[in-house]
């Protein structure tokens, strides 16, 4: 799940190496859009954080390597985030570290004529995840059908991000309501006139042509 079409898959074997002599690890990588796409690739350290600076630094040091490899056709941007609170879980042992929270999965081919699954991370053994749904069933899907899967913001979400560092201690009204990724893209053509301003916003559009 971590990358799905053949650009992606391509991609993130290209950016990995460097994301990890970084000491990041590539969450997913996606490409959306058309006009122009966007290619987000979603990263976090190994204890689970990811802000603006990092994002920054790993944007800039995957930038040059995309541009010398050049693995998508005309003009994309760039967009390096952070996976969030509500994160998409992609990788084994994604699931056995979010136990007992709520987690939506969709899977490629339906079983039983059922492609989505609402419910709660009961445990993951054996390249597969075991749920308790909330519609009183249980299901155990492997990952390897999985095509979606993503933690579902809760109370109990927030209270274990904030324990683990991954969220603000003490969160206000409005960012409780959103919980937004943290992204940075950039325009390398603008990056010195950004720079020129300190008060200016880290996030522009960076177009490739």
């Amino acid at each position: 799940m971590r990358a799905q079409s053949e650009i992606e898959i391509r991609v993130l074997d290209m950016v990995e190496p460097e994301a990890k002599a970084m000491g990041f690890d590539i969450v997913r990588v996606r490409l959306t859009g058309s006009r122009p796409p966007t290619l987000q690739i979603m990263a976090e350290k190994p204890d689970g954080t990811m802000d603006v600076a990092d994002c920054a630094k790993l944007s800039r040091r995957l930038s040059p390597l995309l541009d010398a490899e050049d693995p998508i056709v005309g003009e994309y941007s760039l967009e390096v985030s952070s996976p969030g609170i509500d994160r998409p879980l992609t990788r084994e042992g994604d699931f056995a570290q979010w136990a007992g929270h709520e987690v939506r999965v969709e899977i490629g081919a339906p079983v039983d004529g059922r492609k989505r699954f609402h419910g709660f991370i009961a445990g993951e053994s054996g390249g597969a995840v075991e749920l308790k749904l909330k519609d009183g069933g249980t299901a155990r899907i492997p990952l390897s059908d999985m095509v979606k899967a993503h933690l579902v913001l809760t109370d109990a979400l927030i209270g274990a991000a904030q324990a683990r560092g991954q969220a603000p201690a003490e969160l206000d009204d409005e960012i409780e309501g959103s919980f937004d990724d943290v992204e940075v893209t950039e325009d390398f053509e603008d990056l010195e006139a950004a720079e020129d301003e300190p008060d200016a916003e880290p996030s522009v559009g960076n177009k490739r042509e």
